[in-house]
């Protein structure tokens, strides 16, 4: 029996047709987020634009992805991340462009990437970073992904798991690596997954950015406790009243 992982990954390869195809003219210039982070003297927060999940189901449908994006600059947040996946979790890639021309930080496109063509499509519509996961990738194909973002000016989150997939991620030198505390084969959450990897590989090199069931101030500080540089929070912005206080409370010295 199939992961949600192969559901969505699956669904990926059916869409790959529909995505434009030939030559993308480089023509601008992305916003650094590895630059952001080496800088920060806070937990920088990349703050989340997500309408759905499959293991929440509806977050909040009815969300402006450009006033949500607005709030989120209003209270600090270092990066916005645009969920564009439709099916699972309700996300389209105009999200990602009305959220490119309201904010003026790194926007990162966070999708279920397999493919050259999704990199050139997160280009074209803003994107200032994309999502590479371990768990969805061959080694030969993470490269490849890798170096062709890289080659457009793209930063690129390299997000693990577990220990064999830290390992993977390391062999390319990804400046920044998230730590997904969710385990997309079962959608359980678990921060301590991030004080576990960080406590053997927080003096490796890349930024470390924490994903997922970050809620509090406390679970901010052990995130920066435990050597992260960053937070990525989603569901937990998408449901607050003050999306901007929220922020505040979780940006941590470091």
């Amino acid at each position: 029996m199939g992961t949600i992982l192969d559901e969505i990954i699956a669904q990926k390869k059916a869409e790959l047709d529909s995505l434009p195809r030939g030559p993308l003219t480089a023509d601008r210039e992305p916003v650094s987020l590895a630059e952001k982070l080496k800088v920060s003297s806070t937990m920088a927060l990349i703050s989340e634009v997500k309408r759905a999940s499959p293991s929440k189901g509806d977050i909040n449908q009815g969300i402006n992805p450009s006033e949500q994006a607005a709030k989120y600059t209003e209270g600090g947040a270092d990066a916005v991340s645009v969920l564009t996946d439709q099916k699972f979790f309700s996300g389209t890639m105009s999200d990602l462009e009305q959220v490119k021309r309201t904010v003026d930080v790194p926007v990162l496109n966070k999708d279920f990437i397999i493919d050259t063509r999704q990199i050139d499509n997160a280009y074209r519509y803003g994107a200032d970073v994309i999502l590479l996961i371990v768990a969805a990738l061959d080694d030969g194909a993470l490269k490849a992904l890798y170096d062709h973002a890289k080659s457009l000016g793209l930063d690129v989150l390299v997000e693990v798991h577990d220990e064999t997939e830290m390992e993977r991620a390391l062999k390319i030198n990804p400046q920044i690596i998230g730590i997904n505390n969710r385990d997309l084969k079962t959608f359980r959450v678990d921060i301590a997954n991030t004080e576990k990897l960080l406590g053997k590989y927080r003096d490796f090199g890349p930024s470390f950015i924490a994903e997922s069931g970050i809620r509090t101030r406390e679970d901010a500080l052990r995130m920066q406790r435990a050597g992260a540089k960053g937070l990525l929070v989603g569901e937990t912005l998408m449901t607050a009243e003050d999306p901007s206080g929220k922020i505040k409370e979780l940006k941590v010295t470091v």
